[in-house]
């Protein structure tokens, strides 16, 4: 009897050992957010976004970075929907964006070129007043920012939606 008892005792550890690894397994290798980055589908392709959810990471952006992968981007998230602009500070490659509102519909889409950067004798606000304002027309939560000629390779325009996680990646923001 007693062996028995060990039998289903040990079974039971068993199922509970292999629910708990079910589930480790499910939240941590499905689609979205795995170290940072965030995986969506747009127009028939997975993108890997890095994600930008705070004011620190939001504020840098892409500035600085020197290449961007194709398939790869940033996705800015917002702890709001409201009208929104970006620049190109310090971004050394051109970059595409588009504009995205709480519920996955494209508020804006704009190719941004890189501009050339501070020079030595010119002043921060001399620097920031010059660069152009990428405006998201409309309220927008989220920024997808692509390699350059990608909007215009996916066909993506405003009122496109974007099938995305809102509700989860909207609890990311800072």
């Amino acid at each position: 009897m007693a062996s028995k008892r060990m039998k289903l005792e040990s079974f039971g550890r068993f199922l509970l050992l292999a629910a708990l690894l079910g589930a480790a397994w499910i939240g941590g290798c499905g689609e979205g957010a795995t170290d940072g980055r965030e995986r969506i589908e747009i127009a028939g392709e997975t993108w890997t976004f890095e994600v930008a959810a705070d004011d620190a990471s939001r504020a840098r952006g892409l500035g600085g970075r020197a290449s961007l992968a194709d398939g790869e981007g940033m996705i800015f998230i917002f702890p709001d929907a409201r009208q929104r602009s970006f620049w190109m500070y310090d971004c050394l490659i051109p970059i595409d964006i588009a504009f995205v509102d709480g519920l996955g519909t494209v508020t804006a889409v704009h190719s941004m070129p890189n501009e050339p950067l501070r020079a030595a004798d010119e002043s921060e606000s001399s620097y920031r007043a010059r660069l152009p304002m990428y405006p998201s027309r409309f309220p927008a939560q989220f920024a997808l920012e692509f390699p350059a000629g990608t909007i215009e390779r996916l066909g993506l325009a405003l009122n496109d939606r974007i099938d995305l996680d809102a509700r989860r990646l909207k609890a990311l923001a800072k």
